[in-house]
């Protein structure tokens, strides 16, 4: 194995065995697929082995590499930034309708891209979008089971720790991922188990109040938000399509349910920066009208984010609502990890784009149709941005207008 003294090789392994069993839940005889950048090797080794362990058929990794990416921007031929990989991501969706396991591994520099001309990123990330469809769709839909965990990329660390040299700041984002992932524990896989519980309780109540309308109250928020017809909040361990039960996002502190398209009101600010294809945005301000945004703001990255906006009819539109508590570890760490799957778990969050059509309470093979007529977008991108902080008050609203506490200052009042 590829050692790194910077990470602590035990608990690396503990976060590829709980990747293994708890995150993606692979099954015995299952294929899985792997994703990753490529100094995320030691990771993918350890995942491999307790994946192997654990029964699987093939495991196949894919990685990226940063410079090679970049090579991309610097030298190639205009047209080069209409184009993807379409033949790929056919193949991924061949493999996820044969029941293939699906795992990514975040760790790239989340402002890789940042310097790099925005029209050729704009250009490049919709002709992935477009391409990444066939196996996006199985995402969504949840068919299979799939996970997303992280590894501590040194380019990442010093973007977050820039006073710190590259050792010590990998250090200090592996001690952050493995806290916020729980693999601190003793036995991780455990914790994890109380974890789901905790959200299961939250998600209980909510499907059993069958609310309406949430109500976002804050400093720059006045937000009402519909949610779709026959909607199911969800958070922690889910059951994916064909039967297995993952956690899709280690860490989660969320839980999430679907919006109804055409039913958001209001004006609502960012409470964290998005870190968007290379770039931060940052002090959102958005109005919605009969569900769409139909005025944007930003301090930083405004034109970014009027272009993400501009994707497709349903970009403008929400596709998720999720709630965190301000006392969500991650959020207590005080750190801005400019990666959507740490940030997100640090504030109650929206998310502009595809909704995830497992949030329904009659979730099986919903087509297209079905969906949107119980109020779930649809669109080539899926967004998410942090409009929660201890300031933020949230309201249930039932059917017959009936008002219960959700948040009070950021913490639950369930």
């Amino acid at each position: 194995m590829i050692e790194n003294t910077a990470i602590d090789q035990e608990k690396l392994d503990k976060l590829a065995k709980l990747a293994v069993y708890t995150g993606v839940g692979l099954q015995k005889g299952q294929n899985l697929l792997l994703t990753g950048p490529i100094d995320a090797l030691p990771l993918v080794r350890l995942i491999a082995k307790h994946a192997y362990k654990a029964g699987a058929g093939l495991v196949t990794p894919l990685f990226s590499d940063s410079e090679i990416i970049l090579s991309r921007y610097k030298y190639a031929q205009d047209q080069s930034f209409d184009v993807a990989a379409d033949w790929l991501y056919k193949g991924m969706g061949d493999a996820f309708d044969n029941n293939t396991a699906r795992m990514a591994i975040a760790g790239d520099d989340p402002m890789l891209l940042s310097e790099m001309d925005p029209e050729k990123v704009a250009r490049a990330n919709k002709a992935n979008s477009v391409a990444y469809k066939p196996a996006r769709e199985r995402i969504t839909q949840f068919d299979i089971n799939w996970n997303i965990v992280s590894w501590p990329g040194i380019s990442w660390a010093k973007r977050m720790f820039p006073d710190l040299d590259s050792l010590e700041a990998q250090t200090k984002l592996s001690e952050a991922i493995f806290l916020a992932s729980r693999v601190v524990e003793d036995d991780p896989v455990q914790a994890w188990k109380e974890h789901n519980c905790a959200l299961r309780k939250k998600t209980d109540w909510l499907n059993g109040r069958n609310f309406k309308d949430l109500h976002f109250i804050g400093p720059g928020t006045d937000l009402k938000v519909g949610l779709a017809d026959d909607h199911e909040w969800m958070g922690g361990a889910s059951q994916a399509q064909n039967g297995v039960i993952c956690n899709p996002n280690i860490p989660s502190e969320e839980v999430f349910t679907t919006p109804h398209y055409l039913r958001v009101e209001g004006h609502v600010s960012s409470t964290k920066p998005l870190s968007h294809q290379g770039s931060l945005i940052d002090e959102i301000r958005v109005e919605f009208r009969e569900g769409a945004i139909v005025h944007a703001k930003a301090s930083k990255g405004e034109k970014i984010f009027n272009k993400v906006l501009e994707s497709d009819d349903g970009a403008r539109r929400l596709g998720e609502v999720a709630l965190v508590p301000d006392s969500s570890p991650i959020s207590q760490s005080g750190l801005l990890f400019y990666n959507t799957l740490f940030d997100e778990n640090a504030a109650c969050h929206i998310a502009l784009g595809q909704c995830y059509s497992k949030c329904f309470k009659s979730k099986q093979n919903l087509s297209q149709e079905e969906i949107k007529s119980r109020g779930g977008n649809s669109s080539m991108i899926h967004i998410d941005w942090m409009i929660g902080s201890k300031e933020i008050d949230i309201d249930g609203l039932s059917e017959n207008g009936e008002i219960t506490p959700v948040f009070r200052k950021g913490e639950w009042c369930v």
